[in-house]
């Protein structure tokens, strides 16, 4: 044998495309389903979470999102319940850091509700992570005390502070809850501009339920925020993009961007190109669907990634063209039982 001869090089695992098409490059992945706050969209008031050795170990949840990575993921969202809440878990921003330093993946982010984030703020942008979405749907410190059972304000907004001094681009996202927030669209976006930050509204989706409010009665249609807004703002349509499913436009008198997701009036799932992952290793090919495929069987059967890669393959093929959700006061069950905290923002 000549021992000159070149080793064949191992050819890099196929991109995952589904059925339809399209290229999956964005992974959420929830690394608990616990969190802080009971917001009365997310969850029930009396929660039962689920026994912490049922959870993917930080370890686990850093080979998986490799698995992804390698498959063609550019952009990974560490989410929850509320990410931050999960003990160490800047032991998996540290380790997933190596990704963005090899240049196989354009971008880190995380989904929060703020209350830890002046805690990590600096840690997180130190691990290469740039972007961060902050839940925020009230600026009243008793409305958001009810939304959340059990949050503070005043903590949320310093941890919006602290991210914007550590250099984090902070977006806040917002609920638009009929009869509650209704009043604050403005004030919001005045708020969010004025630092510097993109604002953006989302629907209520029929997701769990809930021992509060029925979700016909929190929905609001978000044509009816574009109103809203259009009182105090001209709103010019934009070409922009983050890789998620918001829509943009920019306030001219602030010559600020807010957002609209529209699950329910307007889906975005023919460009659609997320999947989700569960703390527990459950995959969930579509946000609107039970169908969902079992990640931590082949994690854990071997110290390989074959059956991972295999799994994995089989899953986004079943990937549906588009979701079910709907609400409507003559059906009022959720159409998919899973609260939002489950399987992440």
């Amino acid at each position: 044998m000549n021992a000159h001869a070149k080793t064949p090089a191992v050819a890099a695992p196929a991109p995952l495309i589904d059925a339809f098409g399209r290229a999956i490059s964005y992974v959420r992945v929830s690394v608990t389903d616990r969190c802080d706050f009971r917001c009365v969209y997310c969850m029930a008031e009396h929660m039962r979470f689920l026994p912490r050795q049922d959870l993917l170990t930080l370890e686990e949840l850093d080979r998986l999102c490799a698995a992804f990575v390698a498959r063609g993921t550019r952009k990974l969202r560490i989410t929850g319940g509320e990410p931050l809440v999960r003990h160490d878990v800047m032991k998996l921003f540290r380790a997933l850091s190596r990704h963005l330093v090899s240049g196989a993946l354009d971008e880190l982010t995380l989904t929060t509700n703020g209350a830890q984030l002046s805690r990590f703020a600096r840690e997180l942008a130190d691990c290469g992570v740039e972007r961060v979405n902050v839940s925020l749907d009230t600026l009243d410190a008793e409305r958001f005390r009810a939304l959340t059972r059990t949050g503070e304000l005043d903590r949320v907004l310093a941890g919006v502070d602290a991210g914007l001094a550590a250099g984090l681009k902070v977006k806040l996202n917002a609920m638009a809850l009929k009869g509650v927030n209704e009043d604050e669209f403005v004030p919001l976006v005045r708020f969010a501009h004025a630092r510097g930050m993109d604002m953006t509204f989302i629907e209520v989706m029929p997701l769990g339920e809930l021992d509060g409010p029925a979700r016909v009665d929190q929905y609001l249609p978000m044509h009816v925020v574009r109103e809203r807004l259009g009182e105090a703002f001209t709103l010019d349509e934009i070409d922009y993009r983050t890789g998620g499913p918001a829509r943009y436009m920019r306030a001219r008198e602030t010559g600020g961007r807010v957002g609209f997701i529209t699950p329910l009036t307007h889906n975005f799932c023919e460009s659609c190109n997320r999947v989700r992952v569960t703390c527990t290793g459950t995959l969930y090919m579509c946000l609107g669907q039970e169908d969902a495929a079992d990640l931590r069987a082949p994690l854990r059967a071997s110290a390989g990634d074959a059956l991972l890669h295999e799994a994995i393959e089989t899953a986004i093929l079943r990937k549906p063209k588009g979701h079910d959700f709907v609400i409507d006061r003559a059906a009022p069950a959720s159409a998919v039982s899973r609260h939002m905290s489950m399987t992440g923002g």
